[in-house]
């Protein structure tokens, strides 16, 4: 199985070579990754302590890390903080973040690879949020004897580790000094393999959502858009979204405003949301906004978090592409949700709301509009699943501290 694992790398990384001619996200991983030794070297001559290293898949396993790395670095102010990413979707937006003491790009997951990796950094422990295994960077680490975890792990039946033919991934569990997953199903199928150094803490995303929206920033062109009108927040929205929301905003546009955050907000995928409208619209990146638009586009990133704050309900896109996208921000401000329904096995917390009543999911457009003209109308049953969703958000949070006591527990107190 390992000769298939390194091939399967090869190939990863042949493709990656070959569309960094056409595209520009796999042109940065590959420069990125060229230069990880380096930068790691000139780390090495700045900070003599050994580190302590995260690495999340890309940026919102970067958010969802984030309270526990503040965490960390509170509490072993010496110890340098590292943090890699596999995409540059995460490197690009927090490269310049300023926890981190270092930010870098993970090299291909090769043994020559891995071992120089680990030698250079030569963490004092090791900690990957949520999911990415790597056979060569995780086997590097144990020879060494340090510590591994996984934080905020969610594992399905779906999953390779679970397969006949996952002997190498179930392999890759035993390295990990400790597993800390969502869900007590997650624990449960681990422990039907055999992996029992595993606690059920919950998710980071919780604390994190409750420390970005607590003390939210105004916005004050979109109070100025907004004014006293019902607000409708349609976040992380591609095209696939907009052919189920797109009837129910071009009939309701004179009753509320609408604000659109696209998934991407490149023209291409700015084009994709604009073209779907009949009703007049503005880009929040406009000089002035005219007083007969009832819907704003966001056409910039970094606004959406705090958007939610002005919103009555929310439409949450992704369900019907690559997954669901972040629904706790919207639901942390007391929002309903509505959302796809496809693929939500994998977000627990999508289920969880459904099944208590402060979110609906929809198969097509004709149930988006029933659900999204239902809680146009009927403030109560919007006042009710919102409720539902801001009690469940604060009843969820406290994964970090878990992690951390237990962490500390095992590597000392100053980690």
């Amino acid at each position: 199985m390992q000769v298939v694992y390194d091939s399967l790398i090869l190939l990863l990384r042949l493709f990656i070579t070959a569309n960094s001619r056409f595209n520009l996200k796999s042109k940065q991983a590959l420069i990125g990754r060229s230069e990880s030794f380096k930068v790691l070297e000139q780390f090495r001559k700045t900070y003599s302590h050994p580190a302590i290293w995260f690495h999340a898949a890309s940026l919102g396993e970067f958010e969802q890390g984030l309270p526990l790395m503040q965490a960390m670095k509170e509490a072993s102010p010496q110890s340098p903080l590292v943090v890699t990413f596999f995409s540059p979707s995460g490197y690009e937006q927090r490269k310049n973040h300023p926890l981190p003491d270092l930010v870098c790009y993970l090299p291909f997951d090769t043994r020559r690879n891995a071992e120089k990796f680990v030698t250079l950094l030569n963490p004092r422990l090791a900690i990957f949020i949520k999911y990415e295994y790597w056979w060569h960077m995780l086997k590097a680490l144990h020879d060494r004897r340090i510590a591994i975890y996984t934080i905020s792990t969610l594992f399905t039946p779906q999953h390779i580790f679970f397969k006949f033919y996952g002997g190498l991934h179930r392999q890759m569990l035993h390295f990990f000094h400790h597993i800390f997953v969502q869900t007590e199903a997650s624990k449960k199928l681990l422990n039907n393999i055999g992996v029992r150094h595993v606690t059920v803490s919950g998710d980071t995303r919780f604390d994190r959502v409750l420390q970005t929206t607590s003390q939210p920033k105004a916005i004050e062109k979109i109070e100025a858009f907004v004014g006293d009108d019902l607000v409708l927040i349609g976040g992380s929205i591609w095209k696939e979204d907009m052919r189920v929301i797109r009837a129910f905003i071009n009939a309701s546009a004179g009753e509320m405003k609408f604000i659109i955050a696209p998934h991407l907000v490149d023209y291409e995928h700015i084009h994709q949301i604009t073209s779907s409208l009949k009703v007049p619209f503005t880009l929040f990146t406009e000089e002035q906004t005219t007083s007969d638009c009832s819907v704003m586009v966001l056409d910039t990133m970094g606004l959406l978090s705090q958007t939610y704050q002005y919103g009555h309900f929310a439409y949450i896109g992704g369900a019907f592409g690559d997954g669901l996208h972040n629904i706790l921000e919207a639901a942390t401000f007391g929002l309903p949700l509505v959302f796809g329904n496809k693929g939500l096995y994998k977000f627990p917390e999508a289920q969880h709301l459904a099944k208590q009543g402060g979110a609906f999911p929809i198969a097509h457009g004709d149930e988006a509009t029933a659900q999204l003209t239902k809680l146009r109308e009927q403030p109560e049953h919007r006042a009710t699943a919102g409720q539902i969703n801001r009690q469940y958000v604060r009843n969820q949070a406290g994964a970090t501290q878990i992690i951390l006591n237990h962490i500390k527990k095992h590597e000392g107190t100053g980690i």
